[in-house]
């Protein structure tokens, strides 16, 4: 639970942001069709709310200044009752690429343990330095790399949304999550009525996997040269093909390599590309077509940052952009090993000490509990 001091804090600056900010909230088409959800600081989530239109919209965020709103991806015929009641009719196709499952190697340098027993705050470790325990909660500050990385992943769907699943470039809006990856939103698809089922045999597709070498030029009996694909065949083929050949020239040598080493060579080289090549998206996110997810615009309470529109991804930066809390003065008292940029500004590292910085660094730091009110 988090100290009095700390939610009343949090709960002013995200109302004044919601207050000054509303015009950031993207409220989504058919609102009406949609269910809502909201959770407060130290309670549970509400669901199943209804709401008309931004007037509605906002009376909910003034009213009960949330630490996180969400909405359906899903349309209902009647979103405010239990989930059997509501009537699904169909789901917008959304993506969440998150940099904690993308196993970098820079994660250790920027992750950190917090004692749920002591609080005590230590580097990457097993059990807490100060007490022992090993009820031990890991938090990250994404650095560059990170960011950079996921967003390599979301050009990479992209890519396969636009060339292999024919969905329309204008219709796929990508948005900074708020806190360490990306939400891939697929608006009008043919995939809007398919089920959670088919939606699972979708990820896979995305995911590379599953594959069998057949798909891939390499057969148990009777191998043949000329089924292996070529560097400029569309989709996964193609792509297959410039990872394991990576040039015309390269490809006969090591089709000859390939088949030496067999069939079940391949499928090991086949996993492995897979793992390089297919895209990294949460496969539970893309099947779940009952979620609710966090509200464009809205505060992420994990970091204080706002999930963010990104009309140029190559050029987005989350740390300036998403960043719209008040640059008043508040006094805290910090213990964050780790330096962060926030607003081009350098944070940290601080060893519990009685410091003055922005309302957006004490709130970034408060959330991620590297810091209370002092």
């Amino acid at each position: 639970m988090m100290q009095e001091a700390d939610t009343k804090f949090l709960e002013s600056s995200f109302k004044k942001y919601y207050f000054n900010h509303f015009d950031q909230i993207k409220v989504p088409d058919r609102t009406n069709e949609r269910e809502f959800g909201y959770q407060k600081f130290n309670s549970g989530m509400s669901r199943h709310i209804s709401i008309k239109d931004d007037k509605e919209l906002h009376l909910l965020l003034i009213q009960n200044i949330p630490s996180d709103i969400y909405c359906s991806n899903a349309y209902y015929s009647f979103p405010n009752l239990p989930m059997n009641e509501k009537d699904w009719r169909e789901a917008d196709l959304i993506f969440d690429i998150d940099a904690k499952d993308l196993n970098l190697p820079c994660r250790i340098d920027h992750t950190v343990s917090i004692c749920n027993e002591c609080n005590n705050i230590s580097k990457n470790s097993l059990q807490c330095t100060k007490c022992n325990s090993s009820k031990l909660e890991k938090k990250s500050l994404p650095c560059k790399n990170c960011i950079d990385a996921s967003k390599f992943e979301v050009k990479k769907l992209s890519e396969v949304l636009i060339d292999d699943l024919d969905i329309d470039k204008d219709n796929i809006h990508v948005y900074f999550s708020g806190n360490e990856g990306f939400h891939v939103y697929a608006y009008n698809s043919q995939f809007q009525h398919i089920g959670s089922r088919e939606r699972s045999e979708l990820v896979d597709y995305i995911l590379l996997r599953g594959t069998i070498p057949e798909t891939f030029g390499m057969k148990k009996f009777k191998q043949d040269r000329t089924s292996f694909p070529n560097l400029d065949e569309r989709g996964w083929r193609g792509r297959f093909a410039k990872h394991i050949f990576g040039s015309k020239s390269k490809r006969s040598k090591i089709i000859t390599e390939l088949l030496a080493n067999g069939y079940s060579s391949f499928q090991k080289t086949l996993d492995d590309a897979s793992d390089d090549i297919g895209v990294k998206i949460d496969p539970n996110v893309t099947m779940d077509i009952h979620r609710i997810f966090r509200l464009p615009g809205s505060i992420n309470s994990k970091s204080g940052l706002v999930k963010t529109h990104c009309k140029d991804l190559a050029r987005f930066d989350p740390y300036t952009e998403a960043s719209f809390l008040s640059d008043d003065s508040v006094e805290i008292i910090a213990n964050c090993p780790i330096e962060f940029k926030l607003k081009n500004k350098k944070f940290g590292p601080y060893n519990n000490e009685k410091i003055s910085v922005p309302t957006f660094a004490a709130v970034y730091m408060i959330s991620k509990k590297f810091a209370r009110i002092a």
